[in-house]
């Protein structure tokens, strides 16, 4: 199968800067970059050599985003190559330099030495397997939970559904009358058959329904939910198993990771000084200012004029009412925006 080979300097990966050469004193922090030797290099370029390891980097980074697939080593060293030779043009046009790529360097440089600090974190504080145990027993053990087996019939109408009861007390079959009523069965002939399930997965109605019955019994009134009305047999319950540890660990761990982590983040905070200079609530709007008081943009003021009109039957009472409000702003520059705003409420039909 033939290959298709990506645009690498279109796909944009985060190694555009991570070439491993000298940088500038612009551009560099107080910790010393390492050195590339000649024979740990795969290219150089104007005299600074890309390392293996940034080839390896891209090499990894360019099979995950595309599902396995490898490109030839020449296309990915072209790729690293033309990168260099952008950052080293940027750095002779002193772009490196501008307000808004060193506010970027910035944020980027915070963001890594934020990952770092974590994963440095995790790595002195590994999760262990006593506190996955403690919170396997606590969280997925420790749950006492019921499965509950049941079927149902789904009809539109509480009327539909209290017809289908009266069958069943005359000693109708359940799975019979589901397959030829129910909104759920008539296709799949399943008898409404829901298999096992806990209460939670299930709207609230429904759910509580099933709980209240015994084993072996239907509902003698119809259950409405937003789906319809519902007549539910319940025919056998257990105790809810627990997937086993083995099952669940992977999952555990990084929830236990994130605890960690927030202990620690919360305990910096706590021995920080940490003023916040700004409202945590968005203050009110400001009152809009009087229409008597507004003025236009040559300074006049805002004309406004009400009208209320009402017009009498022959009896002289009132049949319809109608306010119109008028905004004229004098203004000597063109405007795209309406000159008038009339808003009018609806006049009612006179009485005969």
């Amino acid at each position: 199968m033939k290959k298709k080979i990506i645009p690498l300097l279109v796909a944009g990966t985060a190694l555009i800067a991570g070439c491993d050469q000298k940088i500038t004193d612009s551009t560099s922090t107080s910790a010393a970059k390492p050195v590339i030797e000649k024979a740990d290099a795969v290219a150089v370029v104007n005299g600074q050599y890309i390392g293996k390891s940034t080839l390896a980097e891209l090499e990894k980074e360019i099979a995950e985003r595309s599902h396995g697939q490898t490109f030839p080593k020449e296309k990915l060293i072209e790729e690293l190559i033309q990168r260099e030779l952008l950052v080293q043009d940027a750095i002779q046009k002193q772009l490196d330099k501008s307000a808004e790529i060193v506010a970027q360097l910035d944020s980027a440089k915070k963001t890594l030495l934020t990952q770092a600090d974590v994963q440095n974190f995790i790595k002195a504080n590994p999760v262990t397997d006593a506190e996955v145990k403690a919170e396997y027993d606590s969280k997925v053990a420790g749950e006492n939970g019921i499965e509950y087996k049941a079927r149902h019939i789904l009809v539109k109408t509480e009327a539909e559904a209290k017809k289908i009861i009266d069958e069943l007390n005359k000693g109708g079959d359940f799975a019979k009358l589901a397959n030829k009523n129910s909104l759920d069965a008539k296709e799949s002939q399943n008898g409404g058959d829901l298999g096992w399930f806990v209460a939670g997965q299930m709207v609230a109605p429904f759910s509580e329904a099933v709980a209240k019955l015994e084993k072996g019994k239907y509902t003698t009134t119809p259950v409405q939910t937003q789906f319809g009305y519902h007549v539910i047999l319940r025919e056998d319950s257990r105790a809810q198993t627990p997937p086993p540890l083995d099952a669940v660990k992977e999952q555990l761990m990084p929830y236990l990771q994130r605890k960690k982590v927030q202990t620690m983040v919360e305990s910096l905070r706590k021995q920080a000084k940490v003023e916040i200079l700004v409202p945590l609530v968005d203050e009110p709007a400001k009152a809009p200012v009087p229409a008597a008081d507004a003025k236009a943009a040559d300074g006049q003021p805002v004309a406004e004029e009400v009208i209320v009109e009402e017009v009498k039957d022959a009896a002289g009472k009132t049949v319809a009412e109608e306010v119109v409000v008028e905004e004229v702003v004098k203004d000597k520059a063109p405007t795209d925006k309406a000159p008038e705003a009339v808003e009018k409420k609806a006049t009612p039909e006179p009485k005969k």
